[in-house]
């Protein structure tokens, strides 16, 4: 089964809670769901290199909608006196305008801080892609990534998975390492993944990242 369930998705409602919140009439489902399709590919390329760890969204109705990115450099993403925010949400706001969505009379973007980004799969993915496009070794990249990730406190266990042209070979293959254990069977076990792709010269490098947190057993409310 985990070979081919994702991670996160067996876990909601138990551990996880879902990255998009509204509640919709039987006509806005397909509006609202085509809108957190749309801005989360948009953002997923504007802050590509601004280290967003998540991105999540939350309506109230069809007059508040709120983006909440998650990151570990918020300043790259504020600019001065809160610039940048004002620059992103116009647009976000010509996104939607442009896919003829309706635009929320409040839309807001909020930053929250990643306080451990050594423990955060998505920041981690974002360090090794930005390794790999440094044309740094890779095999450096991992064991690096891995050491630094397995000693951060509350982590039990790290695997990272790499996969295409590695060096620049000319065939592709798949590397990776791990430290620790990554129960992916349990579900009170607090695993954190991301994938991601590094866009290199001579081809395409896809990047997997798991980070085993330990069990949790408090129901979360």
């Amino acid at each position: 089964m985990t070979h081919i369930v994702h991670p996160y998705a067996h876990r909601l409602g138990k551990i996880r809670d879902w990255k998009s919140k509204w509640t919709f009439s039987k006509n806005s489902y397909q509006k609202y769901l085509k809108a957190d399709f749309f801005i989360r590919e948009f953002l997923e390329k504007e802050l590509r290199n601004s280290y967003v760890s998540d991105i999540l969204f939350e309506r109230d109705g069809e007059k508040k909608y709120t983006i909440t990115l998650k990151s570990s450099r918020p300043g790259m993403i504020i600019g001065r006196g809160g610039d940048g925010i004002t620059k992103l949400t116009t647009k976000v706001k010509n996104i939607l305008k442009k896919n003829n969505l309706d635009i929320p009379a409040e839309l807001k973007i909020v930053i929250d801080d990643v306080h451990s980004p050594d423990s955060d799969a998505g920041i981690v993915m974002a360090q090794i892609i930005e390794g790999l496009e440094k044309r740094m070794p890779f095999r450096r990249i991992l064991k690096m990534t891995a050491q630094k990730v397995s000693g951060t406190r509350g982590v039990e266990g790290v695997k990272i998975t790499v996969s295409g042209r590695l060096g620049g070979a000319d065939m592709a293959r798949t590397e990776h390492i791990k430290k620790g254990s990554i129960p992916l069977s349990t579900f009170r076990g607090d695993v954190d993944f991301r994938k991601g792709r590094a866009n290199l010269p001579y081809g395409v490098i896809g990047i997997k990242v798991w980070i085993y947190k330990g069990q949790v057993f408090d129901d979360k409310k």
